[in-house]
């Protein structure tokens, strides 16, 4: 059962009508196998009894059945086909859609721990491995079964001992399979393995290219895609190498019972136990029953690598959701209680105590490092601090439910990524439902309102991915748009101005102005002079609070924020 469901991703109620339709149809497929054996039996009745003659009149009737078959067939083969295509394709469709929408609520820590091309290669290709697994393979594996098996308990009938030595080296046949399964799930584990390393691979030759033409580190990067190929190469080779050969021989195991049979027939014969037509039925039977058994073979097998890539799918959907059912409150402080946070083992925040005020600008400023960005993450949630607890309006964020509180906190960060759409669908992802003239009136608000209106469609211009067909002021602009149109009542910026040429920084910064109006405001600052007004600033050193208050009180404290100060007057004369 377990394969089953690792096949159909969770979804095993979803196999029973393409199964029940391939079995129907493989019943019906049995009838011209039963015409030709009955073909059979009305020839040689005429060799071996000639005053009898040829049962013409009984040889057009069979004639008749099989055009009637075929009909039949049609309408058996139909269903079967639509069923086992178009649920394999909604599994697969229906399942990436969950799978998105699943990681869209998990951690973020869980998100960048895992490498991009993996995630990807599992929405894509482990899916399109479960697709062909539910629409050709399942079905037909039991499908292909029908015949043997019916064979052989009716064949128990005729002569049971023909039957056993038709099927005899069956059991050994799958005694083999099943050892060989726990070193063919290493193997196939191996494979994915190195073929999702090789599509890692080349997705950071793709992206980083730029960089290695500049400083002529294309032959070095290039090496290591080619080893990543060679890798992937060497594992496929590895695998088909095991399972071929024990594939081929629980096949020529399972044929061998063909020679059973004749050596067996043979010695009846002889023996006056058999006569001469239920051999000849049992040559006929047996030349046929085996390539569906095979077929089934071979599917089983291509089937156990199939399910690898269910499992993954399956497990990645086990990984825990953020937590947190209760509606935040109407409050929007947020305060810090002896919070501690790492990433992975290396502990970044330790021990920090903040609160932050409804209503206030609260400015983070510090070296590289000292865990600015870190605060910024967890007051939106992205993670959950190890030790200690964040509150939001006086509410534990751990207890939140994460979509009703991040309906309240609105993001702009010192990257903006825009989506491959219209200008005006990436401001739409702040309020979905926003109407044109909501849309306008935050592109106005943000400045960004009278370059889009000289794009060559305005509003409906296609952005490159990532909002590459942009300049940066223009895209940072956009994301401005967008959080206004959310119109949330926290507002978190990564410092927005930090990339930014002079022309448009003041752009920028007038936008944010309108963003933050009224807000609770909290900042990344690394330009102070972008943060002299704020009412709380806090100095960050080596992942602790160095120093906090007014920019007037900091200076006065003569500590570290001074020099930043000092430092940063002192360079803004600087000329080359």
């Amino acid at each position: 059962m377990s394969l089953i469901r690792n096949i159909t991703v969770g979804m095993p109620k979803r196999l029973i009508k393409p199964i029940g339709f391939t079995l129907l149809s493989n019943l019906v497929n049995i009838i011209p196998f039963m015409i030709s054996i009955e073909t059979v039996r009305i020839i040689f009745t005429s060799f071996a009894e000639p005053e009898t003659g040829l049962d013409t009149k009984r040889l057009w009737m069979l004639i008749a059945i099989l055009f009637a078959y075929m009909i039949v067939m049609f309408f058996a083969e139909k269903p079967a086909y639509r069923s086992s295509y178009r649920d394999a394709y909604d599994i697969s469709a229906s399942g990436r859609a969950d799978l998105a929408e699943h990681l869209r609520k998990l951690p973020l820590g869980y998100i960048t721990s895992r490498d991009p091309g993996d995630l990807a290669n599992m929405m894509m290709g482990d899916f399109t491995l479960v697709e062909t697994a539910i629409s050709h393979i399942v079905p037909q594996l039991f499908g292909a079964l029908v015949m043997p098996l019916l064979a052989f308990v009716g064949l128990l009938f005729v002569d049971w001992k023909m039957a056993v030595a038709m099927f005899i080296a069956m059991p050994v046949a799958i005694l083999i399979l099943w050892l060989n399964n726990k070193v063919n799930k290493r193997m196939a584990d191996r494979q994915m393995k190195s073929k999702r390393d090789a599509g890692n691979r080349l997705q950071e030759y793709l992206l980083g290219i730029r960089v290695m033409k500049a400083y002529n580190m294309v032959g070095e990067k290039f090496e290591r895609l080619e080893t990543s190929f060679r890798r992937q190469m060497k594992e496929s080779i590895r695998y088909e190498a095991l399972t071929g050969p024990v594939l081929l021989l629980t096949i020529t195991l399972i044929r061998a019972g063909l020679t059973f049979m004749v050596l067996t027939g043979s010695y009846l014969l002889v023996g006056g136990e058999l006569d001469v037509f239920t051999f000849a039925m049992f040559l006929v039977i047996g030349s046929r029953v085996y390539d569906p058994l095979t077929s089934a073979l071979m599917k089983f097998a291509e089937l156990r690598y199939d399910e690898r890539a269910g499992e993954r799918i399956l497990n990645l959907m086990k990984e825990p959701e953020m937590k947190g059912t209760k509606e935040p409150a109407n409050g929007t402080d947020i305060e810090f209680r002896n919070v501690s946070f790492g990433y992975g083992e290396k502990e970044v925040l330790h021990d920090v105590s903040i609160t932050m005020k409804q209503g206030t600008m609260t400015a983070l400023v510090g070296p590289s490092g000292s865990g600015k960005s870190t605060i910024l993450k967890l007051c939106a949630r992205f993670y959950d601090p190890s030790k200690g607890k964040i509150l939001f309006g006086g509410m534990n964020e751990a207890e939140l439910d994460p979509e009703k509180m991040m309906q309240k906190i609105s993001m702009v960060f010192q990257d903006v990524y825009l989506f491959q759409d219209t200008i005006g669908n990436n401001i739409r992802f702040g309020k979905e439902n926003a109407t044109d003239n909501e849309l306008i009136a935050a592109a106005k608000k943000a400045c960004c309102y009278d370059f889009i209106m000289k794009l060559p469609k305005g509003f409906d211009t296609m952005v490159g991915e990532g909002g590459c067909t942009l300049s940066g002021g223009e895209k940072q602009r956009v994301s401005i748009a967008r959080a206004m149109l959310k119109d949330a009542p926290v507002v978190l910026l990564d410092e927005a101005t930090a990339s930014l040429d002079p022309e448009n920084e003041v752009e920028v910064q007038r936008a944010i102005g309108e963003l933050i109006s009224g807000r609770t405001v909290i900042v990344i600052a690394h330009r102070l002079k972008t943060i002299q007004n704020a009412e709380q600033i806090i100095v960050m050193e080596d992942g602790r609070i160095a120093e906090k208050g007014t920019h007037k009180q900091l200076l006065g404290q003569k500590g570290l924020y001074h020099k930043l100060w000092t430092i940063q007057s002192q360079s803004s004369g600087w000329e080359i």
